[in-house]
């Protein structure tokens, strides 16, 4: 489901930028698969530069592990947050869409018209724009990650992935002394029974 949503959203903003379809259509045939935890889902691209939902067994030719929290710097654009995006796979699919991901513009006046009519929709994404659109976004960024981390633990904090490192260290050196001192107690095979 999260799939079909993704690839709806992104056919209606290439839909709005129809120059990035002709862009997309060399990449005919080709699967990108994203991993923004906990979802993972990938999109085959059409012969028309739109897109498909992809099943999970399909090969993907390129693949973004994305974490949440970069999300709303994406969104924002921010070009260390782009640096920080695992990425394998076709070099020229995947240059491609970090090119669209950075200049796809979404008109949202246009969608909004549909609903307010177009004076109002004008006026609501210009007072919108006035406002710190990326405090915002950032807010909502934190109260996710807040809840997959306490609400609906999906996400580990990073001091329980520590402590839990630590707990799977001290283990194994315990399983190592323990060896040492089995070997010592016991009989040596050598000397026979």
């Amino acid at each position: 489901m999260i799939a079909r949503l993704f690839a709806s959203a992104l056919n209606h903003l290439l839909a709005q930028n129809s120059w990035a379809l002709t862009r997309l259509t060399r990449f005919a045939g080709k699967t990108a698969r994203f991993e923004v935890a906990p979802f993972s889902f990938a999109c085959t691209i059409l012969p028309d530069g739109t897109l498909d939902t992809a099943d999970d067994t399909t090969l993907a030719d390129a693949r973004c592990v994305i974490a949440p929290s970069l999300l709303p710097r994406l969104a924002l654009h921010d070009e260390l947050a782009y640096a920080q995006i695992q990425s394998d796979g076709d070099a020229a699919l995947l240059s491609e869409i970090f090119f669209l991901s950075r200049n796809l513009d979404w008109d949202a006046a246009e969608d909004l018209s549909r609903v307010t009519g177009d004076i109002a929709a004008e006026r609501i994404v210009q007072s919108v724009k006035g406002q710190k659109l990326g405090a915002s976004i950032t807010g909502f960024a934190q109260a996710a990650a807040e809840y997959f981390t306490e609400e609906r633990p999906l996400i580990a904090k990073p001091r329980q992935i520590n402590a839990f490192m630590q707990q799977v260290d001290t283990l194994r050196d315990d399983l190592a002394r323990l060896e040492l001192r089995i070997k010592a107690l016991s009989p040596s095979r050598e000397n026979g029974p």
